[in-house]
């Protein structure tokens, strides 16, 4: 294992990662919703309202959502009927944003909030039914322990849902998604959230991520089973599911 990792387009020591990817969140936690609106058009409502459809946490499972940020999947899970949901975050300026929507919306019950780092989930082993992590695994800076300790914490029979940007599929989509990607979000991020360097690390770092085959890859060497995945948006995102046998 090399003592540096990626950070956007920039390598820096593998210990200093998760510091920098905090200090990103903190800073856009306050508007983080008002971002994902502006940054993706609102198409992330939907992406995210696909994603929690395949999930499918029936009232007798549980959820363990990481890197759950403000609360969209964790919520979305108990609004179909999931019977409870762990709303994990490895920062908790997030999860405090998460704490405040519950309240806003009535949710009392039937969700935990914990500040979690999901290379290390302090869950016992085959604990829970669904896992998922939506446009969370890319700030890990381990993925493949993150993918082994989801599969840790499955019960047989359980399954781990990923959603995530990829690589986008349509050539003619591509060059669009580029410019907008390197020119409009950076600029967004300024004039919106007074952040240019926080947007232009998360631009970079969609850019980094293992393309589909490569992340499917990935669920397989850490033990997940009928790995399989769906493009969203000519692959701007896509769903990964994968079971623990």
């Amino acid at each position: 294992m090399t003592d540096t990792t990626d950070f956007g387009f920039r390598e820096v020591p593998r210990d200093q990662k998760a510091t920098l990817v905090r200090q990103v969140f903190e800073s856009v936690a306050p508007r983080y919703d008002l971002m994902n609106d502006l940054m993706s058009l609102g198409i992330h409502r939907i992406w995210k309202r696909i994603f929690i459809a395949a999930i499918g946490a029936s009232k007798r499972e549980t959820l363990l959502d990481l890197a759950g940020g403000t609360g969209d999947i964790a919520f979305g899970a108990l609004a179909r009927g999931a019977g409870r949901a762990i709303l994990t975050d490895v920062n908790p300026a997030m999860l405090e944003v998460a704490r405040r929507r519950a309240l806003d919306r009535g949710i009392v019950g039937g969700i935990d909030f914990a500040v979690v780092d999901a290379e290390r989930i302090p869950l016992p082993d085959r604990s829970v039914e669904k896992v998922s992590i939506a446009f969370g695994l890319r700030n890990c800076t381990d993925k493949d322990a993150v993918l082994r300790e989801a599969r840790r914490v499955l019960r047989p029979g359980g399954r781990f849902h990923c959603l995530e940007f990829s690589k986008v599929e349509l050539a003619p989509l591509a060059p669009v998604y580029d410019a907008w990607s390197f020119r409009v979000l950076p600029e967004i991020g300024a004039r919106v959230a007074k952040d240019r360097e926080s947007y232009e690390y998360l631009a970079e770092s969609i850019r980094r991520f293992p393309d589909q085959e490569m992340l499917a890859g990935m669920m397989r060497g850490a033990g997940l089973e009928r790995v399989a995945y769906r493009n969203l948006s000519g692959g701007i995102v896509a769903i990964h599911t994968g079971w623990r046998l």
